[in-house]
Parts: structure tokens; sequence; C-alpha cells
């Protein structure tokens, strides 16, 4: 049986957009970022984040124009961010690990490596 293509559009905005406030220091202030459309979902943002595209983030907000919701995802991002971190604990920022603590709701537990020195074996 052959398919036909639907006649009902598809709506590219029935989905759920994420948008990252960031913080740009004291002479420039906050600013939502201006972000490409292909790069509001759950997955490009955390991964955003986590590879320093996002120096300073404050808030994340989720919102689905089409269904008519929006709501805060500040947390629930930052406790994602904290299970990705732990694999990737050398390349987690200051401001990163300031943004997960201040924000997780489960305690960020990234083990850090110790520096070992010379140790002389007798």
């Amino acid at each position: 049986m052959r398919s036909t293509p639907s006649i009902v559009p598809f709506d590219r905005f029935d989905r759920d957009i994420y948008l990252v406030l960031e913080d740009f220091g004291a002479r420039a202030g906050c600013a939502w970022r201006e972000t490409d459309e292909a790069d509001t979902d759950r997955d490009t943002v955390l991964r955003d984040i986590l590879s320093g595209q996002y120096t300073y983030p404050l808030r994340i907000v989720v919102f689905n124009a089409v269904e008519g919701w929006s709501r805060d995802a500040t947390a629930e991002i930052a406790d994602e961010l904290a299970e990705r971190a732990a694999d990737y604990a050398d390349a987690v920022s200051p401001a990163l690990q300031a943004f997960i603590n201040a924000n997780a709701t489960r305690p960020f537990a990234m083990q850090l490596a110790l520096p070992l020195r010379e140790i002389a074996w007798r």
C-alpha cells in the first residue's frame, strides 16, 4: 500500500522549547541567549551547557506555545547536568559546578581525581 503525505500541516513549534538565561557580568548584565530554533531542545541545551557554550547559566525555562504552558526547568536541568558531569569530571568548569550546586535538588557527587605525586616505593 502506498503511503500518501498527510494533509494535516506539521507545526514545528508543537514541541518543548528550552531557553537559557545567562549572566554576562556586571557591565553586560543578564540576557536570554539568542539561539537557533534547532538548538532549543533539551538534549542540545544540556550538551551546550556541558561543553561550555553557556558560561554562566542562571535559569532555564521550558515552554510549549501550542499547548500553552511554560515552567522553570532549572532544577531538573541541574540534576541531569550533575548526572552527566560525573562522566566529564575533568571538563566541568567552576561556573558549571556552582550552577549545579545552587540549583540541583540532589547533591552534586562528582568524584574529583586526586593528584598523585611521585611516590617512592621501597
